[in-house]
């Protein structure tokens, strides 16, 4: 991906598209639709890095929400093609919006309405885990699936580039104990060099901290996954799915915890 490339959703409710990780899912874009709102500005991001700037149409009210996502909802009814999952995901981080809880209150009542067997999940990098009322929005929906690249504070950081110095992987561990057995935590493995800084997060040291970390947050089950398109870090490139599988395997092995390779 060239410098200035980047891959944005321009709508509020978008798709439905079909997910590798969730089957067909409806999206809902908090964020800006022609800029970017993040705590992290990850080397990996095909919403491009964050010096884009956040654009010039903000957030959407949460009316506006709840009016686009029904109108999507009951044309898909009509239609006979109810999606899997309606994920929170989008041009960012989407619990930075300042009206996620009454967005997703809005969300589960029109799921009920339209689409009962749907599940709603919010795909969140867990850097706003220290606010009540985003933890109590989590708490709505069926599937919390929650960062942690890394478990090393200088590898979190490098891949990451958090926005606030708090952001860093031992807070964010501390948070995440809360979805105990509930959350779903999400890995990106990657390989490549930044800035003449190596990176790679699947060397023994880093795997064998985030074993460490997975047993102390204990999730539900966890997904690793690397790229598979462009990425605004050019230097970047994927983790082969064998060495996926055998470190999905692993780390199962000695946690006893599911993972998926998605």
């Amino acid at each position: 991906m060239g410098k200035d490339q980047k891959v944005l959703f321009h709508e509020t409710v978008f798709g439905p598209i079909h997910s590798r990780r969730l089957g067909v899912s409806l999206g809902i874009n908090l964020l800006p639709n022609d800029g970017k709102v993040c705590s992290f500005d990850c080397l990996y991001c095909e919403a491009g890095y964050n010096r884009q700037g956040t654009g010039t149409t903000g957030m959407p009210q949460s009316l506006a929400v709840a009016r686009e996502l029904e109108a999507k909802l009951k044309k898909m009814a009509e239609d006979n093609e109810l999606p899997d999952y309606i994920t929170f995901s989008g041009n960012g981080e989407p619990t930075m919006h300042p009206q996620f809880e009454d967005i997703v209150k809005d969300t589960v009542r029109l799921r009920d309405k339209y689409a009962p067997k749907a599940k709603i999940a919010v795909l969140t990098n867990a850097t706003r885990l220290n606010s009540r009322w985003v933890v109590r929005a989590l708490g709505m929906v069926d599937e919390n699936i929650l960062k942690l690249d890394s478990a090393v504070r200088p590898t979190q950081v490098l891949i990451n580039r958090p926005s606030s110095r708090r952001d860093h992987c031992n807070h964010i561990i501390d948070n995440l104990k809360q979805f105990r057995n509930v959350g779903i935590i999400q890995t990106m493995l990657v390989r490549g060099n930044y800035l003449s800084h190596i990176v790679d997060n699947t060397t023994e040291n880093e795997i064998a901290h985030l074993i460490e970390a997975y047993r102390e947050i204990s999730p539900r089950r966890i997904q690793i996954y690397s790229i598979d398109r462009s990425t605004p870090c050019e230097h970047l490139k994927a983790v082969p799915r064998e060495d996926l599988q055998q470190i999905a395997e692993r780390i199962t092995r000695e946690t006893g915890i599911e993972v998926q390779v998605v």
